[in-house]
This record gives C-alpha cells, structure tokens and sequence, in this order.
C-alpha cells in the first residue's frame, strides 16, 4: 500500500517507521521540514505540501498536536482539502475534542472526501510494535476501508459510533491514567520515609493492585527518574497530558458532569508546567512532587 502521513512528530515518525519496516510506501509531510529528513532517509517521500500527499496515496494518515494544526493542514492554502478530493480516505488521528471530530468529518465529506476519526490509544513504542488502540468514528464502510491499514498499526479496532465517539472513548479511557500520575505521587510521598530503592518501589506497584498495566511499560523509565537518572527520553510530555485534561474537563461539562478530581489534576499539571516541565515525559511529574510540590 502507499500510506501518506501529515505530521511526524514522535507518533507519526513510530507510525511511518512501522509502515516502512513492513515494506509499504510511504510520504511524509511536516510543517517543520527538519523533522522529517530522518524518515527520508528511512526511505519515505516527502510531500512539498499536505495537497500533494494525495497523489497516489490508498489513505492519508493525519496526527498532529492540536485543533489549530488540523485546520492549518486541512484548510489552509495546500492544504489537503485544496486538492479537491473525490473519495480518498483521511484516518484522522489526532487527540482533539469530540466537537473537533464532528467538524472535521462533516466539512471533509462535504468536500468530496471520506473521513474517519481514530484517535489511537498508544506511545511511540505501542506505535513502533503494531500494538496501539483504535477508537473510531464515522460510517462502518470507511471503518471496513481503513481496516488493512490500521491492522498494521493497532492490535485492536474499536468503531464506537458517529464522528465524535472515537474522541470521546479516548478521553474516557484515558482519563483515570491522568488521574493515577497524580495519586502515584502523593502515594510515594508516604513511602519516602522508607529509603527504598526506586526500582523496588515500582516493582511493587506494578505487581500489586496500586499498579496499572501502564507501571509494566513506563516502570523502569519512572525508577530511573526517581533516582535521579533523567536521560531526558520522552515517551508523552506533560503539556500534551495537560491539553487531553483540558479536553476530558470540556467534554464533562458539555454532558452536565462535574469532574472534581480531573480538576484537581489538571491544577497539579498547571503547576508543574509553571515551574518548567513543559516538554519532560510524564515520569518527571512524581520527580517534581517529591522534591518540591507535595512539600508543606
């Protein structure tokens, strides 16, 4: 197949890396040149503009940061709409808001093309392993179309309605994982006291009912940080954690639900943002409760 991605930023580059180990064809474009050169050199092509990622494509791939950069790469001059598509498939699988999603399929069927929203649950290395989630939406057909593409990508395909339902079951599945980096730094703070071995600790939680399936991946990177060993890796950053807490507290309110506790996490989020982890992966957020912000 010739797949086409819009954005390589670190999914899309694990998403286009995948593709070309499996021998398929790809094109690439990047609103930053330089961030595409290294698949380049992996052997994709790379499109001058979103328009010309059209061209010969079976599916175009979108997966960029916010709501502001699928409108620049769908709407804005070359981009993917200005080549007037006549029934190409776009797998949109950005994290954005359900209402984003609904937007984005009715203006890209009324444009001529089809549209399917697929948020995917997932890190680069889930990318990288054909392992990730799909949460999609939109009509079955184009599910049944995306299906040989996304069966290389995702170890599972879940169609849970209209436009706006993949989004929506991310942000639900996602939610208590946001909530748990937060008790996970309070819970350590009782265990300082102890002097344990960080890589104990979290051998522990992650073999215990205090541990989610999240501790067997990320594990030995969150011990590493805990005892001060930073390589400065990053698997998802705290700002984009912030953006999808911003989203889930969004969502609840439009559906009349309060949501105290995502509140109060997306607060502990601000704060470590506020004293400069913008760009540090997830694990860094314990790191930070521990030295400075748990303190009274």
């Amino acid at each position: 197949m010739h797949i086409a991605i819009a954005g390589t930023g670190k999914m899309g580059t694990a998403i286009a890396r995948r593709l070309l180990a499996l021998g398929h064809s790809v094109t690439v474009w990047n609103r930053t040149p330089a961030r595409a050169q290294p698949l380049e050199q992996a052997g994709a092509s790379i499109a001058a503009t979103p328009a010309d990622l059209l061209k010969g494509a079976d599916a175009v791939i979108t997966i960029v940061t916010d709501a502001a950069a699928l409108d620049a790469v769908y709407f804005a001059a070359g981009g993917l709409l200005s080549a007037s598509p006549s029934g190409q498939l776009f797998i949109e699988m950005s994290t954005v808001a359900p209402a984003k999603q609904q937007e984005m399929g009715r203006r890209v069927t009324e444009a001529g093309g089809r549209f399917l929203e697929c948020p995917v649950g997932g890190s680069v290395g889930p990318a990288a392993q054909g392992k990730l989630l799909a949460f999609c939406g939109g009509d079955a057909q184009d599910v049944e179309r995306a299906r040989p593409v996304l069966e290389l990508l995702c170890r599972r395909i879940e169609h849970a309605g209209g436009f706006g339902a993949g989004a929506t079951l991310k942000l639900g599945i996602n939610l208590p994982l946001m909530v748990y980096w937060q008790t996970l730094s309070e819970a350590l703070s009782l265990l300082q006291p102890l002097g344990l071995d960080p890589a104990r600790i979290v051998d522990i939680f992650a073999d215990s009912s205090g541990g989610p399936n999240m501790l067997k991946v990320r594990g030995p990177q969150l011990a590493k940080a805990l005892a001060g060993e930073d390589d400065g890796a990053v698997s998802v950053d705290l700002a984009t954690m912030r953006k999808d807490l911003r989203s889930m507290l969004d969502q609840g309110a439009a559906q009349n639900y309060k949501m105290p506790l995502t509140a109060a996490t997306l607060k502990s989020f601000d704060d470590a943002i506020a004293a400069g982890l913008k760009g540090k992966d997830c694990t860094q957020l314990p790191v930070w409760w521990l030295r400075e912000a748990g303190k009274v």
